[in-house]
């Protein structure tokens, strides 16, 4: 299996020189694993996902002064006391690039390093592959293939089928990920919500139309809203408008941070079926909005 060279690379590498930790945050699946094991692979590599790691890491004092050179933290916000020690840590030593932090929730870790490691650690977004990417990899085909089958690496690394995939993706991430960041009692509720967000994918939020659809409040509404944007589900584009008060006002339009998942969210199983829908210019406009946030400037 070759690996798709990401665009990220060299700036991983530029912001290691720049800072004593260096956080990759970005959805489940879009190869954060692969980019710190790639550029930082001569680290001892930790994932807290695994219980018997997490369960060495609750040890935390001692489990932190075992690791003279550092180590690739993967999914460190599942060991929140971690960051306490991890600050003196860093703070002891001058150190560029010493520990290399992943995540998938961005609110958890953003939480945590604003907390106990501001201004120690150097922030990198990764999310699924571009159509650049996979144009260098000779893996791009139409626009059309591209939209249907989203950007997961391992989607195209290993041609899988995209539906089962997004079934299987989208039941970890309400099963697990979910009840990790929020109690959510009504799962149900929340899983109709995710696919009446799909709908809505390239409109403006009305929260109130959501909220009597999935039979909640408007202030759950507006808390599920942000538990999708925190862990890359959707991304909600604020308005722009000279007026800064007009900024805040006004509702911002919603986007999904993976087409080939939106798709699956509306029920397309085929591209041909996506081509002669009446959705596919949202789903176009989708798409063109996510290649803009993965281009690096």
């Amino acid at each position: 299996m070759n690996l798709i060279k990401r665009h990220i690379y060299g700036e991983a590498l530029e912001t290691a020189r720049q800072f004593r930790a260096v956080c990759i945050v970005g959805p489940r699946q879009s190869g954060k694993t692969t980019l710190s094991q790639l550029v930082f692979g001569k680290k001892t590599y930790f994932n807290f996902e695994d219980p018997d790691v997490e369960a060495e890491a609750l040890q935390t004092k001692s489990f932190l002064q075992n690791l003279k050179e550092g180590a690739v933290l993967d999914e460190v916000q599942r060991v929140p006391t971690l960051f306490r020690y991890l600050q003196s840590r860093l703070d002891a030593s001058s150190k560029r690039g010493q520990f290399i932090l992943t995540g998938s929730n961005n609110f958890l870790l953003q939480e945590q390093i604003a907390q106990s490691l501001a201004g120690r650690v150097g922030y990198l977004e990764l999310l699924p592959l571009s159509y650049a990417e996979l144009k260098e990899a000779k893996m791009d085909g139409p626009v059309a293939h591209h939209i249907f089958t989203g950007g997961y690496p391992e989607i195209w690394q290993q041609k899988l089928s995209v539906s089962k995939w997004m079934a299987a993706y989208i039941q970890t991430y309400i099963q697990r990920d979910v009840r990790l960041i929020r109690n959510i009692n009504n799962l149900p509720a929340f899983t109709r919500f995710v696919r009446l967000c799909a709908g809505y994918a390239g409109q403006l939020v009305n929260k109130d139309a959501l909220a009597k659809s999935t039979g909640v409040d408007a202030k759950t509404i507006q808390a599920w809203l942000g538990l999708l944007e925190s862990s890359y589900i959707i991304y909600l584009l604020q308005p722009y408008h000279e007026n800064l008060n007009k900024r805040i006002v006004k509702s911002p339009k919603l986007y999904f941070c993976d087409t080939g998942l939106l798709c699956y969210l509306l029920g397309f199983s085929s591209q041909r079926a996506l081509v002669n829908s009446t959705k596919y210019g949202a789903l176009f406009e989708n798409w063109v909005i996510t290649e803009i946030r993965k281009k690096p400037f």
